[in-house]
């Protein structure tokens, strides 16, 4: 299996933002805060990005709905965002779901809710994990 690169830099640079906004936060804000925070650090870093975005969701190519993601960054990397003592494997399944409901080919789960921050890049194609790594 081909590992893909192509978003590694600005996936990097997402992960580097949340970093940040952990540092100065930590845990224990709703979700909302971390929100904020990190599009003052996307703004900051120079990135592109989107807040709560309204996507069309798909269903075997037809738009069947829509929903809102947190963070759509250069029209290519979904970020979902939680803040919750510790992610599932529901929480990973529900990512992947949203990557191939919306078309897109690469997603961060970030978790702001736990000690350190906690994240996960998925890639639309990937195998489902059992249980959260």
């Amino acid at each position: 299996m081909l590992l893909d690169t192509r978003y590694n830099e600005l996936t990097r640079q997402v992960i580097g933002c949340a970093m940040q906004v952990h540092r100065q936060l930590g845990n224990g804000f709703p979700e909302v805060v971390y929100q904020r925070s990190l599009a003052v650090e996307f703004e900051e870093a120079g990135l592109p990005f989107q807040r709560e975005v309204v996507m069309p969701v798909f269903y075997k190519n037809i738009e069947v709905g829509s929903r809102r993601v947190d963070f759509l960054v250069a029209d290519v990397v979904l970020v979902e965002l939680k803040a919750l003592n510790e992610l599932t494997a529901v929480h990973f399944a529900q990512t992947i779901n949203y990557l191939e409901a919306y078309q897109l080919e690469i997603g961060l789960l970030l978790n702001f809710g736990e000690p350190s921050l906690r994240y996960k890049r998925f890639l639309k194609n990937q195998p489902r994990p059992l249980t959260p790594s």
